[in-house]
This record gives structure tokens, C-alpha cells and sequence, in this order.
């Protein structure tokens, strides 16, 4: 399976130009993935598409025949009479059991600037690995208070879902909402964290737990060499060097399976770079 996760800056590059259809072009660009994630993405904002109103879920849509599309909106809120959502999407080709959308804590931090934010979940079926859990998401920026939390909270999200794989509910095939779900302890966690290796958010996210652990693919793959930045690459606004904030994580039953990580370096279409995930067989 192959998994590309991308923070788009609502599909705006670093010309100041929104282009939904460059994001899908540079990601097809990186692979031809099974399961595309991207974070920032808009509808109906105008002063984030140059003055005119835009739904970027429904053009993407339309860039990718044969993919569902499961946008989750973090903000959800009217202007004028208008409705604007801002959030995550996850597309893929390969077939899907359920979808969730989980707000993730935004506890008071005074005077700091932020907004809510959220996860979206997919469960799909990979032909090789059966069922999969992909979980994207795009922690806060500014609020480390705020940032911390949610950083706990998708931790504890995913131990919630590993308990449920391990102790499902009571079976059932009656057709009604009670119908019997695909669980599974195979999970990706990917998208943009707002946060380095070093900080004490990423330890909190891979803390280790006889209930499930995630692994960041990268340390799977190189130990402890640095991580290859993935943002202010060519963007300086938000800091002086280079840095590694997208991250894939995956669960303990797929950590044996990761096959390679790679990153687009080059693309300036976004100001953050897309990271590809492949998994395979267990060599």
C-alpha cells in the first residue's frame, strides 16, 4: 500500500497561487499512491483563494476518479450568511468499511492565537494487509498548551481503537446502525504535527504501551539519523532553518511491514512537503 500525506496551505504554493489541481499532479508526481491524506483544506474562504470563493473538496473530487473523498471539517462556521469549513481529507481507491471525524481538545490558552482542530479516521481493506486504519490530522500551531493535548488525545484515540479490535463488541448483522464494524489494530497516524522529534509532544505520541505503541516510520527505517526536513525548506516566515514536523506513525502490528519513506524535497507548490509511506509484506 502506498500512502501520501501532505499539508496543501489550502492547495496554495509558494507563488501565491491555490491549485488543487498542482497538489494532485505533485502527489501523483511522488507515487501512485493508494491512499492520499492532506491537511489544510478549504471551502468557501475567500482571502484564501485570491477573492474568490472556492470548495476544494468537490475539485479534488473531480481530480480523482475512482477515489472516495472524506473531507472532515476542523472549522465549520458562517460569514455573512456563507458557510466556510477548513480541515482534512483522506482519498483513496482501495475499498472502505467506515469513516469517523473526532474533535481534538482546544483547552482556553489566553491571548494565543489558534483554532480547532480535528482527525479524521478511514478503515479500508488493503488487497495485502486487509484492514487498515489511516488517521490524518493537523495539530495546533501556535497553542503548545493546546498542542500537547491533542497530542494526548490521538494517542488515547488510537489505544481506544486497539481495545476495541482486541474486545469487539457483540456481533451483529442485522442491518441496523448496531451492525458489526471493521476493527482493526493495523493503523496509520500521518499528517502535519506542528512540532519537531525533539519536543516533548512527539515523545507523549510515541510513548510506549503494552496496549499499542505508534512508531514514527522514519526512526523505523534510519534509527536515529535526523529526520529529512519537511518544512520552511524554501519558506523562512515561520523560522530560520529547515525543519521535520509531517510525520507517518504506524501501529505495532504494521511496523513490520514498512517498506520505504520518501520525501519530495523539490515541489514548492505547498509550503510543506509531501511524505510518501509504502508497506509490504513482512520479509
Amino acid at each position: 500500500m502506498k500512502l501520501v500525506t501532505w499539508n496543501t496551505q489550502w492547495c496554495c504554493g509558494l507563488d501565491g497561487v491555490v491549485s488543487p489541481e498542482r497538489i494532485v499532479e505533485g502527489a501523483r508526481a511522488l507515487a501512485d499512491f493508494d491512499v492520499l491524506c492532506l491537511q489544510e483544506i478549504a471551502v468557501n474562504y475567500p482571502r484564501l483563494a485570491g477573492g474568490a470563493g472556492h470548495d476544494q473538496p468537490e475539485r479534488l473530487a473531480q481530480l480523482l476518479p475512482g477515489f472516495q473523498l472524506f473531507f472532515g471539517a476542523a472549522v465549520d462556521e458562517f460569514e455573512g450568511g456563507e458557510r466556510r469549513r477548513f480541515g482534512n481529507l483522506i482519498a483513496t481507491r482501495l475499498p472502505v468499511a467506515q469513516v469517523q471525524h473526532h474533535p481534538l481538545p482546544y483547552p482556553a490558552d489566553a491571548g494565543v492565537r489558534s483554532m480547532p482542530r480535528m482527525c479524521t479516521v478511514v478503515t479500508l481493506q488493503d488487497p495485502q494487509l486487509g484492514w487498515v486504519r489511516v488517521m490524518t490530522t493537523h495539530l495546533e500551531y501556535y497553542s503548545k498548551v493546546q498542542r500537547m493535548a491533542q497530542a494526548r488525545a490521538l494517542r488515547e484515540l488510537h489505544l481506544a481503537y486497539c481495545a476495541q479490535a482486541e474486545a469487539p463488541p457483540q456481533q451483529s448483522d442485522d442491518g441496523s446502525p448496531f451492525r458489526s464494524k471493521a476493527h482493526t489494530t493495523q493503523a496509520i497516524l500521518c499528517g502535519d504535527f506542528n512540532l519537531e522529534p525533539s519536543e516533548p509532544e512527539y515523545g507523549e505520541l510515541t510513548r510506549a504501551s503494552p496496549q499499542g505503541t505508534l512508531w514514527d516510520s522514519w526512526r523505523l527505517l534510519h534509527g536515529d539519523a535526523p529526520h529529512e526536513p519537511t518544512f520552511r525548506l524554501f519558506d523562512r516566515r515561520y523560522g530560520p532553518e529547515p525543519v521535520a514536523c509531517d510525520f507517518v506513525f504506524v501501529s505495532d502490528a504494521l511496523k513490520a511491514r514498512v517498506r520505504s519513506l520518501a520525501i519530495d524535497a523539490a515541489t514548492q507548490v505547498s509550503d510543506h512537503q509531501p511524505v510518501l509511506l509504502e508497506l509490504g509484506r513482512v520479509a
